[in-house]
């Protein structure tokens, strides 16, 4: 076990490295058209762009299109105009996140919800860990992203490289308070399979136990 918790530890830190990366005050400044207007949250001169010949799908030097700025800038009315548009809604960036992931890990539920009514596929394999939207709201415990995206038929069992589900990282990731705990609690009533071990074979109850997380581990019995 003591090894088992040695790699998670070691898994874990490597998470951090690759987080999403919003626009920085470089890029920013140096936007122009369909981005500048998407961060601004000017849905009306996006409108007027793509009508004037602008490509939806642009990019920024980091594969950002304007519905992923539009998504770190949580802009509701640009990413709808954007997708009348004709914007691919599913794009991802550099990074390998789309709008969706982007809007779980900013726990933004009410854009999550949006993002899908408007063609953005809940169960796209996304960031270098080749994991889910679901997988990373349930690592930072947003559970009422968690509830929405198992409403809307996300994978609950997908396995990112780092030999992971929604559950284990809720537990492995996650610190065993309330947030986490609600995220656990929805998976198992979704169905979500809790018995699916790690890469050393430790299943999430097991960490849930070693963790001394009690509410969590009894969810997982």
């Amino acid at each position: 076990m003591l090894r088992a918790l040695t790699t998670v530890f070691t898994l874990a830190l490597s998470t951090m490295v690759h987080a999403q990366t919003a626009p920085s005050a470089s890029d920013i400044a140096g936007y122009s058209g369909l981005h500048l207007a998407a961060h601004e949250g000017s849905a009306k001169d996006v409108a007027a762009l793509i009508a004037a010949g602008a490509d939806p799908d642009a990019r920024d030097r980091r594969g950002r299109t304007a519905a992923h700025v539009a998504a770190f800038a949580s802009h509701d009315a640009v990413l709808e105009a954007l997708a009348k548009g004709g914007a691919d809604m599913n794009a991802l960036e550099h990074g390998v996140y789309d709008v969706i992931t982007i809007a779980a890990v900013a726990d933004d539920p009410e854009l999550v919800s949006l993002a899908i009514e408007l063609g953005n596929r809940p169960d796209l394999i996304t960031s270098v860990y080749d994991g889910t939207a679901l997988i990373a709201a349930a690592h930072l415990g947003h559970h009422e992203v968690v509830a929405r995206l198992v409403q809307v038929g996300a994978p609950l069992d997908h396995v990112n490289n780092l030999g992971w589900t929604a559950v284990m990282e809720a537990v492995v990731l996650g610190d065993g308070g309330p947030d986490h705990i609600e995220t656990v609690r929805i998976l198992a009533k979704a169905g979500a399979d809790t018995s699916i071990p790690d890469r050393d074979g430790v299943t999430p109850l097991e960490h849930a136990v070693a963790r001394g997380y009690d509410e969590i581990a009894q969810l997982l019995r």
